[in-house]
């Protein structure tokens, strides 16, 4: 079994637009989240998002107008925050064997805005005149194709669509890919952009969104809080770099960490409701093959969706798993700050535990003012803790359809 490291990470999110600005706004504890409106007829529907603040011309200098026009946000993303990784790894094309080097990438909804464009356009305009690519700009494998042509990667190119897990299953696969010999880079993540107002239309069906804060809309994401109300939609994009260990240390890499569990399971018992032993299963799968204790975990990035059943599941699963640990262990949820990514969060999360462990830092759980008697862990409310030594962190994503996907980071032995 070969040892994988993360060598580079990219981001695209409502907290910032690199892996310094992310982490230092959320060791901040400042929320990216803000009040979003659309008019539809005489009617106003007004919600919370995690609105990122993205420039595709700015961020991805080297394509042409005409070229990111056709092209969903999604992809735009996912193409910028992969040329943030590339280049924070240092992987130059002549560092990379293109037919050994491959893309792994997870989204929920893929091209959600030129979907709902092509719908309006279909059914409120003129049929006759879709855009001849809407095609290829709605298809889910979008942002890893333009990924993996843009850096001539000529590996394994593969999509994951399993709605909160996806992208955590993505860097999982991709973690195997390497483990087990079948390539030595990765570019694994996930992208989102899905703040449509179909989208927020569907999830407000659900009744899993958070009521706007009265007082202030940054505010109205509260996991494990007793006055949460919901989750908050958020777009973006994270991409990781992973290495084969001994390949990253001969070209002198720079080294987050080392990748070391990876467990992903099912619940098998409900399309929407979360179980505790699925959750279990899978974080306990990761601390198997990282040959790691539960005694020896630092830190939890949690799934923490700010819901009634996600947040009271997580932590009676984290209970189950941990046992007389689960009370020393610091447990935080960064979507109290940037909303939720669904297929994007789980590398946005993960690529935020990494960094946690190579600052030895712990951002916090935000606006956790009322803590649900049911949700009685460490989940550093309000203020971020610096000065820490963390050599292993774990990140949960826990997703609709029952896919649980747990990873696990060590830091890198000298």
């Amino acid at each position: 079994m070969r040892r994988v490291a993360i060598t580079g990470i990219g981001l695209v999110s409502p907290v910032g637009n690199d892996a310094g600005t992310v982490f230092d706004t959320l060791m901040d504890g400042r929320s990216g989240i803000v009040p979003v409106t659309w008019e539809h007829g005489d009617r106003s529907f007004h919600y919370a998002a995690g609105s990122a603040d993205f420039d595709a011309a700015a961020l991805l200098p080297g394509y042409k107008a005409h070229t990111l026009a056709s092209m969903d946000r999604v992809a735009q993303m996912g193409l910028a925050a992969a040329a943030q990784a590339v280049a924070d790894a240092a992987l130059t094309p002549d560092v990379l064997d293109p037919e050994r080097s491959g893309v792994y990438l997870g989204t929920g909804m893929g091209g959600a805005g030129a979907l709902e464009q092509s719908y309006e356009q279909l059914l409120l305009r003129d049929p006759d005149r879709l855009k001849p690519l809407t095609v290829p700009m709605v298809m889910n494998n979008a942002a890893a194709a333009h990924i993996a042509t843009a850096h001539k990667l000529k590996g394994p190119n593969v999509t994951y669509s399993c709605a909160c897990a996806s992208a955590g299953v993505a860097i999982g696969e991709a973690f195997r890919q390497i483990r087990h010999g079948y390539s030595d880079v990765m570019l694994a993540g996930g992208a989102e952009a899905l703040l449509t107002f179909g989208m927020f239309q569907a999830w407000s069906a659900l009744r899993t969104l958070a009521a706007v804060d009265a007082t202030d809309a940054s505010r109205s994401c509260k996991p494990f809080a007793a006055n949460r109300s919901g989750l908050v939609l958020a777009e973006g994009a994270a991409v990781l770099v992973l290495e084969e260990m001994e390949r990253a240390q001969a070209r002198g890499a720079r080294i987050y960490g080392e990748l070391a569990g990876y467990g992903c399971t099912n619940d098998a018992a409900h399309i929407t409701r979360p179980s505790v032993d699925g959750q279990a299963r899978a974080m306990e799968l990761a601390l198997q093959e990282a040959g790691i204790t539960p005694a020896q975990v630092d830190y939890i990035n949690a799934h923490g969706t700010s819901t009634r059943a996600n947040d009271a599941t997580e932590t009676a699963s984290i209970k189950q798993v941990f046992g007389a640990d689960a009370a020393r262990i610091p447990v935080s949820s960064t979507k109290s700050m940037h909303g939720h990514l669904l297929g994007a969060a789980a590398a946005l999360e993960f690529a935020v535990a990494t960094l946690a462990m190579s600052r030895g830092a712990i951002p916090p759980t935000a606006h956790l003012d009322e803590p649900d008697p049911e949700c009685d862990l460490d989940y550093v409310p309000g203020v971020g803790r610096s000065g820490l030594t963390l050599n292993t962190v774990m990140s949960n994503a826990f997703a609709f359809g029952g896919t649980n996907a747990v990873l696990v980071a060590r830091a890198c032995e000298s």
